[in-house]
């Protein structure tokens, strides 16, 4: 079956193959969080962005392989609740933005700060610090060779708009600004977003509504 990104609690997890990589994305309730693995063809390295919830089924997508690393893309408890049982069975290597480490409760041994390198094996993912849902969020770009950009969002940027900033203009206008900036003005139309909720988009779908977003102030 193609990928088209659409996955549901308790259903099956959806599977990318990618130049490089092999990308398995899983909803976990009960907030349906995004979870996604993936794993390099060269190496068979994997590497988990946001342990979001239900153990056992982020588990149960390795299927005895070695993780590498767990990502949190920010400090928002929905997004790390699965983190220490994870961590615990698989002693994979914690990372997170450093400025949202104080808020997750599990210890974060990698601080990730703006433009760092995440090693997937032989694949890159790149860090970008996006400042307003919270302080250290970030979202992660692999650049598919001979592809498209992919990037791994978190909670800045869904289908229709950014993330929630709680009626923050402060926070609005840094989100709006920087997703704008580090990846609208960065990025091409065909590049994949996989939000933290929800369906999948690209960037080129979401263009045209910049200006909306802006003027609705969320």
């Amino acid at each position: 079956m193609a990928y088209d990104g659409n996955v549901t609690v308790g259903g099956a997890p959806a599977v990318r193959e990618l130049t490089g990589l092999t990308l398995t994305k899983v909803a976990v309730g009960p907030m349906d969080n995004n979870a996604y693995l993936l794993t390099c063809r060269d190496t068979g390295d994997q590497v988990l962005i946001d342990a979001a919830n239900d153990a056992s089924t982020l588990l149960g997508l390795l299927d005895e392989a070695p993780l590498a690393r767990v990502v949190t893309t920010h400090r928002h408890g929905d997004h790390w609740q699965a983190l220490a049982a994870v961590v615990e069975r698989t002693g994979a290597v914690t990372a997170a933005h450093v400025d949202d480490v104080a808020g997750i409760e599990v210890p974060t041994a990698q601080p990730l700060r703006e433009g760092d390198r995440v090693e997937v094996g032989t694949c890159t993912l790149e860090v970008i610090h996006l400042v307003g849902h919270t302080p250290g969020s970030i979202t992660l770009l692999y650049d598919e060779p001979g592809g498209r950009p992919h990037i791994f969002t978190g909670d800045s940027l869904f289908p229709g708009g950014v993330g929630n900033t709680h009626g923050s203009k402060k926070d609005f206008t840094s989100l709006i600004n920087d997703v704008e900036h580090k990846l609208f003005d960065r990025l091409p139309d065909e590049t994949w977003v996989y939000p933290g909720h929800g369906a999948d988009t690209t960037l080129g779908a979401e263009r045209p509504h910049l200006g909306e977003w802006r003027a609705r102030g969320w």
